[in-house]
């Protein structure tokens, strides 16, 4: 171990406290430098968690023991002996048990992971705390101690504790649903946490998840919120220290009313009351961390939207409606699973009932019917309140959805729970647009592109691009690609969504990739090199000193580029720069407001599709990058630069398995460019060709065919169309079609072309263009005059009229052509080698003659060619860059060799003592020059390929001769070591150990193995004569004395291996070898043909050594007179912007047409048909099933219609026969109407759940009295009335003690006119009776168009919310204080001048309003008062300037539209459209 190590182990030990080393006590014994740092680290770690959960986590114990009924309990349910002493009191002390006093807190001593038995031995994290934990701890510890990511939904499922059937497909769709629903939205799920109920059905979803996504898919949260003091076998959990891990036995056997945990949930928190077997304690903290949920941010917090809760309820008894109320009351959504059971079934079954059918009597029988014997136990007070709340909780269609398993629209479980909460933030109260935005948040933090799609992007929603961008920045930045398709469908505007702020966004969100890592390693350096320039301050997000900017940006991708590239960003210092820390909170106005860019001049080169398609392809995102590629304009260039930058950073990446990603995903764009190209090339071949050769304003100035070449992509550059185009520049003037002989005539005796012996391009323009207009005027004759201007208009658009080249210009043409140039060096080429020949062989004097001074001005003309090559950079490569590829190129260094040879050779020929070795070095480097010849066959279509399979078959050469090696030196030596001794000669030594069995191999065998070919005069027996061998050593007949039966077999041997085995094996590798590349020989001749061509085409026409004066010129018009060179034309040009715009909108065309065609190829083949077969069979099964298993629902509601009818025949034959016993006396009551209805009539008015009915008061009937501890007498919809009679009636009385005396006389003298609330007394109103109020609408025309009415609203701050100005008055006549202060003294006085007079003022209501602090005896009565000011009125100009002063009041005015997506409460809205009407204005 390492001294650092040894360090770091020592100073953990010294750190961990002495009851970690006893827990542990093997871990310190003595011998640390065996020790895991891996495990002492996470020691280190448990200790902590440890210190946290100690110094903040605790339990409750009993102080006092108060002997219960039961033999040695307390009251608080635990034995006497698991009190301690100071709890134990005298007998003598008769105080009573309190749990709020005679409970205490201390630390908790139970937590840790726990560890169940039985198979897979799963493990979960569990604590025990008091049952008044703050519920910001709880979560602090989920997220921090715990690592739970912050969870994009809360799923709080509620029911039976007890166990309960569920039918076979209901579980399974409830299973399915679930665990679905919590996958796709990163969802807790939030339960008991015990064996039993609801809370198992729960467990087992988890575990059938965790059984069949073993091998991928994340983990599912399920916490358990459980009672403490209801678990059987608690004690093994109990540890002071912690226990890691607490083995806990889940045995049902003996736990009597206990219960044990259930296995399969991950997280649970116990909580204790300190109580023993009393069930209940974890329900006020489990619905406090709802709530505190319920308020914290989704996990991007840009979007501002709180996690959302939902409860799903199945089976329950009335604990659990009490759960549905409550959590309704919280404006949480309830989902219910009708056929579950009890409550359950009870509130699905009226659920779609109006509230005036929802009687005592029918949730009598429905009780009666679901609960069976439980049902004895239920007295008619509880009948009463369950029915009251029932009432209640239909009462918010918004917040309930019932799940039914035989309904086809309802689809599976998760569908139901994702629409119950878009539906109840569709709640009707606020902005419709804003309740979308919140609703399309959510569906992106879900990742549901379903539910988005039927329930959000619906033909009543209209989306503007703006409201859709933080959308878009959650889909990308979370990898929702999905989410980011259906966006660019409904109407995101890229360009107004990917300004440069949201660009440096996202880039700073980047996920961990490689790119990253890169940028902010650029980052870092940048910000110690360079210095701010004085008087800038960038624009920047900046918290630490290290930032992203797009410059770093720009700079990174023009390094994966390549260096010949531009920048494709501005590399301004005022660019945006981004910190590497959290996202900052101004991210949302950036996306919300961007009009501080608007007014920046735009960047005519910037794409946003490109942009966003650069952005995936960095980090590697398949999916985005697809979606993206797709909307991109220049997609052609987009791909090739793709497949180049993925290939570079796969070069770059140690990670083999993202490499090898990266690879497949570059293969992939490269083959989108060919399809692309393909599609293009075969509609308009000339478009196609421009495409190749045009500047990328966008890909760094380059062209596509430039990117292709660098990015290595040979199948794209040996498709048809672009070897055309090749060869077209391959021809230069000259037309493709011209045979090489007759260019080889014209080259000798070049007045041939004046006799148009030779064709040339703008010879075949000018014939192509006759023809064209031949056709048109006969088109012409045919059509009319229609035609006629088209053509006159395509004439216009012509700059120069083509005309036929000159003399001069065929002879230039000629000479300049590539083609021409190679020709001619081939040429000059071979005259050098003849030359060089006649100099060795012939001509070679001690003074170099005539011929041999040419040789060297031919060589030195090479020497100069080679300089240019080398130098000439058109391409904008750089030179080191250029150095690199020019070595690269094995022909270069041959040319380099085969010089330095020369020149050697040159210099010892000059020296008269190397005279001879010079001409040795210059005959090698002939053979050097030859080898080089082998280059003017790379143009050739037949022999080129080959020379490829010969390069590749010298390179298996080369690893062959190095295993033969071994078998000749390993058979050299022994033999050499064999026969003769001690030899001294190093050039004998060699030719024995290497020359002679490397001769061997080719039948060369040698004659001194074997003593019947011995000759002694053929050697030397001392080695004295340098040309014979040492003689081997000899016995007394003078015969070798080696073993000779030896050396023959070591010869078979050797012969076996070397002759047979490896010269075969050689054989089949270059069998292999040509058998491999073969196939793609084609494809990177085609490749490679494109160097010789741009070799060519910057080569000067003049072959050596007349190449010598082009050298001259062009060293005089660079250097001496500082021209630039002339443009490549050919390879590189840039369109006009109109030209630019018509290419790149064909282009995107093709590539639209492409699509299509391989959606099409997807859609039949053979896969897609098996699984929408699949999908089809599946779809039908459920069909079937759902066919057989009977509608319970619908039997049910067919019953109730049924005695409907048994009622109203019942109340008609009791009316036949009260007037048959008056005889013939009329009747008192005209007879009742029999409303018959039909069994099958599924749309009876009964069941409608818009069916109007008698309006009641709602308010003034909640259980819960505002500002109070009060709960009302539970008053159900039948029994409102006074004139109703209520005999079990009996509410409680309350006034609120701050104003008068409860006794106050008269108390009983009042009625509500709207009938019983269930409170007596006065509440909190200020008086007993009838409490006057005000609410004053006052509007006005937004502009004199009067195109747009307008309310005045008083917005309170702290309420979040609108309301009309107003308040309780004493009289009509006057104006609420509220008001008065709100607006002014003065104000309010000219108000109340308008208001005296009657004419100006129109009543709009006065009656009884519905208040929620209304009782039986004091309620609330109101008078809408609408006045309109016109704008030449001095008082609407006093309440504007009113209005702007109090702008920042905490209750402040201000002017709203009268719409009906106002959010005001109901019946304002509805004061509100009345006004509008008056008014004739839309609402």
């Amino acid at each position: 171990m390492s001294l650092h190590r040894r360090h770091a182990v020592y100073v953990l030990t010294e750190m961990l406290p002495e009851s970690i080393n006893k827990v542990q006590p093997t871990l310190f014994s003595g011998q640390l430098e065996k020790t895991n740092f891996n495990r002492i680290i996470g020691n280190l770690k448990r200790y902590n968690y440890s210190s946290w959960i100690q110094g903040h986590i605790s339990k409750k114990e009993c102080c006092y023991y108060k002997s219960s009924d039961s033999q040695d309990r307390c009251e608080c349910g635990h034995s006497k002996s698991s009190h301690g002493e100071e709890a134990l009191k005298p007998a003598d002390h008769t105080e009573s048990w309190s749990l709020h006093k005679h409970v205490r807190e201390s630390r908790t001593d139970a937590f840790g992971n726990i560890c169940f038995g039985g198979l897979g031995h799963k493990t979960a994290k569990y604590v025990r705390v008091s049952s008044d934990t703050q519920p910001e701890l709880l979560y602090e510890l989920l997220t921090e101690q715990w690592k739970l990511a912050t969870p994009n939904l809360l799923i709080s499922v509620t029911g039976g504790a007890k166990n309960f059937y569920l039918r076979a497909r209901l579980k399974n769709m409830f299973h399915r649903g679930l665990i679905k629903v919590a996958q796709t939205t990163g969802a807790w799920i939030l339960t008991g946490g015990t064996n039993t109920g609801v809370m198992k059905h729960v467990g087992q979803a988890v575990r059938d998840h965790a059984l069949s996504s073993s091998i991928g898919g994340g983990q599912i949260v399920a916490i358990g919120v459980a009672t403490w003091g209801i678990l059987h076998n608690r004690h093994t959990l109990v540890n002071p220290q912690g226990c890691f891990p607490a083995h806990y036995d889940a045995d049902v056997k003996g736990q009597g009313q206990l219960c044990c945990l259930d296995h399969n949930h991950t997280h649970f928190l116990l909580v204790d009351n300190g109580t023993h077997g009393q069930y209940g304690a974890e329900i006020e903290l489990r619905a406090q961390l709802e709530k505190c949920i319920a308020r914290k941010r989704l996990s991007n917090k840009a979007s501002g939207v709180t996690i959302p809760v939902v409860c799903v309820v199945l089976d329950g008894g009335p604990g659990t409606l009490d759960t549905m109320y409550n959590a309704m009351l919280n404006d949480t959504p309830c989902v219910v699973l009708e056929g579950s059971g009890r409550i359950a079934d009870v509130v699905a079954h009226v659920a779609d009932l109006p509230v005036s059918r929802v009687t005592i009597s029918l949730i009598q029988q429905l009780m009666k019917r679901f609960f069976g014997q439980e049902y004895e136990d239920f007295s008619d007070a509880k009948i009463i309140e369950w029915t009251k709340k029932i009432q209640d909780i239909i009462r918010t269609p918004h917040l309930l959805t019932v799940f039914r398993a035989t309904a086809d629209s309802d689809g599976d479980v998760d569908v139901a729970i994702l629409r119950a909460l878009l539906k109840a933030s569709r709640s009707g109260q606020g902005i419709v647009s804003v309740d979308y935005q919140r609703q399309l948040e959510l569906a992106v933090a879900w990742n549901r592109v379903d539910i988005a799609n039927t329930e959000i992007f619906t033909d009543e929603s209209q989306w503007k691009s703006e409201q859709l961008h933080n959308a878009m920045f959650s889909a990308l930045v979370g990898n929702k690609p999905e989410f980011v398709s259906l966006l660019l469908e409904n109407g995101v505007s890229l360009r107004d969504f990917l300004q440069e702020e949201t660009l440096c966004e996202l880039y700073r969100q980047l996920p961990n990739c490689l790119f990253l890592r890169r940028l902010a390693k650029r980052a870092s350096s940048s910000q110690r090199t360079r210095r701010p320039h004085f008087g800038m301050r960038p624009r920047a997000f900046s918290t630490q000193s290290q930032t992203i900017s797009l410059t770093h940006v720009s700079e990174e991708i023009r390094r994966l580029l390549g260096s010949f590239t531009c920048h494709i960003y501005s590399t301004s210092d005022t660019v945006y720069q981004l910190d590497m820390s959290t996202a900052s909170d101004s991210l949302s106005k950036s996306l919300g407001s961007q009009s501080s860019f608007k007014e920046k001049p735009p960047d005519l080169h910037r794409n946003p599709e490109s942009d966003l398609f650069l952005w995936a392809i960095l980090h590697n995102n398949r999916a985005l990058a697809e979606i993206t590629w797709e909307e991109c304009q220049d997609c052609m260039a987009a791909a090739l630069a793709a497949s180049k930058i993925l290939k570079k950073l796969a070069e770059e990446d140690k990670d083999a398995d993202e490499a090898e990603e990266m690879k497949e995903l570059a293969k992939l764009y490269e083959k989108r460019a060919m399809d692309v190209f393909s599609e293009c090339y075969s509609c308009d071949e000339e478009r196609a060709q421009k495409l190749l050769a045009r500047v990328s304003p966008f890909w760094g100035r380059t062209t596509c065919l430039r990117m292709a070449l660098e990015a290595n992509n040979q199948s794209f550059v040996a498709q048809s169309g672009v070897q055309a185009l090749l060869t077209q520049i391959w021809c230069g003037e000259l037309s493709v079609e011209n045979p090489v002989w007759r260019v080889l005539l014209c080259l000798l005796f070049f007045p041939l072309i004046y006799m148009h012996f030779l064709d040339f391009r703008k010879d075949e323009l000018i014939q192509r263009e006759a023809e064209r207009k031949e056709e048109m005027k006969t088109i012409e004759s045919v059509t009319g005059s229609v035609l006629h201007m088209k053509s006159e208009g395509l004439e216009s658009s012509q700059d120069v009229e083509l005309k036929p080249l000159d003399g001069w210009a065929r002879l230039v043409s000629l000479y300049t052509s590539p083609q021409v140039k190679f020709f001619m060096n081939i040429v000059s080429y071979f005259a050098f080698l003849t030359l060089f020949a006649v100099v060795l062989m012939v001509d070679f004097q001690t003074t170099p003659s005539g011929l041999e001074i040419l040789l060297y001005i031919w060589l030195f003309s090479l020497v100069c060619e080679e300089i240019r090559q080398l130098f000439h950079d058109p391409d904008g490569f750089g030179f080191r860059k250029k150095v690199k590829m020019y070595i690269n190129d094995v022909w270069n260094i041959l040319d380099v060799l085969s010089i330095i040879l020369f020149i050697f050779g040159l210099v010892f020929r000059l020296i008269d003592g190397l005279f001879y070795a010079g001409k040795i070095l210059l005959c090698i480097d002939f053979i050097v020059f030859c080898l080089r010849l082998m280059a003017i066959f790379t143009i050739s279509r037949t022999l080129g390929p080959k020379i490829i399979i010969v390069k590749r078959m010298m390179m298996d050469m080369f690893f062959f001769m190095f295993l033969l090696s071994i078998w000749v030196v390993a058979y050299g030596v022994a033999k050499q070591s064999i026969l003769i001794h001690n030899e001294d000669r190093l050039g004998w030594i060699l030719r024995g150990a290497v020359y002679e069995p490397y001769l061997t191999i080719f039948g060369d065998m040698p004659k001194n193995i074997d003593n019947t070919d011995f000759d002694i005069n053929l050697c030397s027996m001392n080695g004295s004569d340098p040309l014979k061998p040492k003689c081997p050593m000899l016995n007394e007949q003078e015969m070798p004395a080696f073993p000779e039966w030896l050396t023959i077999l070591m010869l078979c041997v050797y012969l076996l291996f070397a002759n047979i085995l490896l010269l075969n094996l050689l054989i089949a590798i270059f069998n292999f070898t040509f058998q491999e590349v073969q196939d793609n020989t084609d494809r990177i001749w085609k490749f490679q043909r494109y160097e010789l061509i741009k070799e060519y085409y910057s080569r000067p026409a003049a072959p050596p050594p007349l190449i010598l004066l082009s050298h001259l010129y062009m060293f005089l018009r660079s250097v001496v007179l500082r021209r630039a060179s002339n443009p490549w034309t050919d390879f590189k040009h840039k369109l006009s912007q109109t030209e630019e715009e018509e290419l790149l909108s064909w282009e995107q065309l093709m590539k639209d047409r492409y699509l299509t065609s391989m959606k099409q190829e997807q859609m039949q083949s053979t896969e897609r048909r098996i699984l929408d077969t699949a999908q089809k069979v599946s779809t039908l099964c459920e069909h079937v099933d759902r066919e057989e298993e009977p509608s319970s629902g619908l039997v049910v509601r067919r019953l109730a219609r049924l005695e409907e009818q048994a009622m109203q025949s019942a109340r008609a034959l009791q009316w036949i026969m009260d007037n048959l016993k008056l005889a013939e006396l009329k009747p008192k009551d005209p007879p009742p109407s029999l409303n018959l209805i039909l069994v099958g009539d599924v749309t009876d008015s009964i069941t409608n759940p818009k069916e109007r009915e008698e309006s009641y008061h709602v308010k003034a009937r909640r259980l819960h009295y505002p500002d109070s501890r009060v709960t009302r007498f539970p008053v159900p919809e039948e029994k409102v009335p006074w004139e109703v009679s209520f005999s079990s009636y009996n509410p409680p009385y309350y006034s609120s003690p701050d104003s008068m005396d409860e006794s106050e006389p008269g108390a009983h003298s009042y009625s509500n006119p709207g009938g019983r609330t269930g409170l007596r007394g006065r509440g909190v109103l200020p008086r007993l009776g009838p409490n006057c109020s005000l609410d004053l609408i006052l509007t006005r025309w937004r502009d004199r168009a009067c195109s747009e009415l307008e309310f005045l609203a008083l917005r309170d701050e702290h309420q979040k919310s609108l309301v009309l100005p107003g308040g309780e008055v004493d009289s009509v006549d006057d104006l609420p204080q509220t008001l008065v202060k709100t607006l002014g003294k003065k104000v309010s006085h000219k108000i109340s001048e308008v208001l005296s007079e009657k004419d100006k003022v129109f009543e709009l209501y006065e009656g009884y309003v519905d208040d929620s602090r209304n009782t039986d005896d004091a309620w609330v009565e109101t008078t809408v008062l609408h006045l309109h000011l016109d704008r030449d009125c001095p008082l609407l100009a006093d309440i504007n300037r009113t209005v702007i002063r109090n702008k920042h009041s905490i209750q402040s005015l201000e002017w709203q539209e009268v719409s009906g997506k106002t959010s005001l409460s109901s019946d304002q809205r509805d004061f509100l459209k009345r006004v509008a009407q008056l008014h004739s204005s839309k609402f």
